[in-house]
């Protein structure tokens, strides 16, 4: 039989599906209740029209960005997964070494099936030194739990803490209580909640959802660490400035991938209100829907500073283990890179809203293009 080309990120879902645990697809893709977040956050990139400039060309695009002092060749981060090992024996180990190799920015989620440590062992086993990683936090209830796992993301070398705020309790995800998928099959555990207080020698906590959760516990990480911190999950624009006035460092601009509130806005939709809330004081990182050159390309366009990737990294995971990931990555940089030529665009600081335009603009009673937006 010939074997399956992977042409596109939607290759890999198609060909993950034909193997993987049908329980285990639907937790890769599920979301929250109807599952319509999931679905916009896709819609909304198809909703947008690139328009080109011509006679601008250059012999080669510069891809690299620079976030909060780290550098990555390319703009598309690994956003934070959990449960790696569901799909691939080595789990977040095979993902760390392939982003390392592409030299992509990985987030570590709280959740990984594999300790933060060995993680970054293995992204510097093949990036060296220099590669660089943040790390997905929620803060628990109990404080000095929260401190720990600080402190052990700080040990690995981690340079940013992404502290996910949209979850003060947990999403209701339909597919997974049709499917009885409650906790990790044995034998797997969110190892980053192993032993994080004396006394509890091989003992692995739960994560705790907190509805407590508040400002005031942002101030108080903010004086806990001298790590950079970026929220997850802010989407209205008011709790942007607040976010700043707080002295945030940065923004993922996160719906949870529609796994938490169904219903609420594609993040795409969200970017241009939101980048003008920050107004540059803030960089920010674009999360869901992502799965074209051309999405990374209307994103920066629009004030992102550089975009994450989720589901697609998992359904590579599923598809072909860290080789899969790593061609997965180069897919999408050919993909940029192509985007950017076709646009007249040297590099990223060449995307402007002007080259972004709306479905049917043009269109008598379509409206006009005002940032990106239909007003």
């Amino acid at each position: 039989m010939r074997a399956a080309v992977m042409l596109n990120v939607h290759d890999f879902e198609t060909a993950a599906r034909a193997t993987l645990d049908p329980v285990y697809a639907d937790f890769i893709a599920g979301g929250a209740r109807d599952e319509i977040t999931v679905r916009a956050n896709e819609a909304a990139f198809s909703g947008l029209r690139l328009l080109p400039r011509m006679l601008r060309g250059s012999a080669e695009r510069d891809l690299a960005v620079t976030l909060l002092g780290d550098r990555a060749d390319l703009p598309i981060l690994l956003s934070p997964t959990a449960f790696h090992k569901l799909v691939t024996p080595d789990g977040e180990l095979a993902t760390a070494r392939a982003a390392a190799a592409a030299g992509a920015l990985m987030i570590v989620s709280m959740a990984s099936t594999v300790a933060v440590g060995e993680i970054a062992d293995a992204a510097r086993a093949v990036g060296g030194d220099d590669v660089s990683l943040w790390f997905q936090l929620y803060i628990q209830p109990d404080l000095e739990i929260t401190e720990a796992l600080v402190r052990r993301a700080t040990d690995a070398g981690c340079t940013a803490l992404v502290v996910t705020v949209d979850s003060p309790v947990l999403g209701a995800n339909e597919r997974n209580r049709r499917n009885g998928l409650n906790d990790l099959p044995a034998g797997l555990y969110c190892e980053n909640l192993r032993d994080l207080r004396d006394g509890e020698s091989g003992h692995v906590r739960q994560i705790a959802m907190s509805p407590e959760l508040s400002w005031e516990h942002i101030d108080w990480l903010r004086r806990t660490t001298s790590l950079p911190i970026l929220l997850k999950g802010v989407l209205h624009p008011e709790d942007a400035r607040l976010a700043v006035q707080h002295g945030v460092d940065g923004l993922v601009l996160s719906n949870h991938g529609g796994r938490q509130l169904d219903t609420v806005p594609a993040t795409l939709e969200l970017l241009p209100e939101m980048a003008a809330a920050v107004a540059g004081r803030i960089p920010i990182v674009l999360d869901g829907g992502v799965r074209r050159g051309t999405d990374v390309v209307k994103a920066l366009a629009l004030g992102a500073s550089a975009v994450g990737i989720g589901r697609p990294v998992m359904w590579a995971l599923a598809e072909g283990g860290e080789k899969s990931v790593r061609h997965l990555l180069e897919l999408l940089h050919a993909e940029l890179d192509d985007t950017l030529a076709l646009c007249g665009a040297s590099g990223l600081d060449d995307l402007t809203p002007e080259l972004v335009r709306p479905a049917g603009w043009g269109h008598a009673g379509q409206g006009t293009c005002n940032g990106g937006v239909v007003s």
